[in-house]
C-alpha cells in the first residue's frame, strides 16, 4: 500500500470529519421528525439526508466566507487590470442556502399543525368532538 502524503491525510481527515458532522445533523433532524407517520417518513427520509448534507456544507462555506470574504481581486491575464468580483463560494453559498431553506420548509410542512390558541394542558383533554364526528 502506498504511503499517504500529509496533504492526502489531511484531506481524508476532513472528509471523515464532514461525514461525522452530517451524520450528527441527520440524527438531530430525525429526532424532530420521528413521530411522523411511516408514509410521510419515507418521503422525509430523503429530505433529511439532503438537508443534513446541505447544512454542514453551508457551515463550511460560511467559515470560508468569514475568513476570506465574499469578493476577490480577479484578472483574466497579466495585461488586464484586476477587478473585484464575487467569489465562486459566495454564489454557491447563496444557491445552496436557498435550496436548504426550501427543503426545511417542506419538512416543516410535514409536521402536524398545532392550534396556537390551545394551551399545552388543553391539548391532552378530549372535548368529545372526534367521537361525535366518527358516530355520524
Amino acid at each position: 500500500m502506498a504511503k499517504l502524503t500529509p496533504e492526502q491525510k489531511a484531506a481524508n481527515k476532513a472528509k471523515g470529519d464532514k461525514k461525522r458532522r452530517v451524520t450528527l445533523e441527520e440524527k438531530r433532524l430525525r429526532q424532530t421528525y420521528e413521530k411522523l407517520p411511516k408514509d410521510k417518513m419515507a418521503v422525509a427520509d430523503g429530505l433529511i439526508r439532503r438537508a443534513a448534507f446541505m447544512r454542514v456544507t453551508l457551515e463550511d462555506y460560511e467559515a470560508d466566507l468569514f475568513e476570506n470574504g465574499s469578493v476577490e481581486e480577479f484578472t483574466q491575464s497579466e495585461k488586464t487590470k484586476a477587478y473585484e468580483r464575487e467569489r465562486p463560494v459566495a454564489r454557491l453559498y447563496n444557491t445552496l442556502n436557498k435550496n436548504y431553506q426550501s427543503i426545511m420548509k417542506q419538512l416543516a410542512d410535514m409536521l402536524p399543525k398545532e392550534d396556537p390558541d390551545m394551551s399545552p394542558d388543553d391539548k391532552d383533554k378530549d372535548d368529545g368532538f372526534d367521537e361525535f364526528v366518527n358516530r355520524r
